[in-house]
């Protein structure tokens, strides 16, 4: 998100809950922000990049993109033009 866009990147989809500090919509030119499909803040919260909380954090993380409104994220992406890469 932070690399300037390049006419050759297609298209750019953003999969977080979060913006990026510091970085305008209409800087980062994006396609998509595709909020559904990444962890909740929840569980980034109880996460902490904790290596030994990996594989919970899969675990539950495969069960929040069974939930109905992270299974119609692909369906949206699936709609994303294709464009370069």
């Amino acid at each position: 998100m932070y690399e300037p866009p390049e006419p050759a990147d297609g298209a750019r989809v953003l999969v977080d809950r979060l913006w990026p500090r510091g970085l305008s919509k209409e800087e980062a030119q994006l396609t998509e922000w595709c909020k559904d499909a990444a962890p909740s803040s929840e569980l980034r919260r109880w996460y902490r990049h904790e290596r030994e909380r990996f594989e919970v954090f899969a675990e539950r993380y495969r069960e929040e993109l069974a939930q109905e409104t992270a299974q119609r994220a692909p369906e949206r992406l699936r709609g994303t033009p294709k464009r370069g890469r």
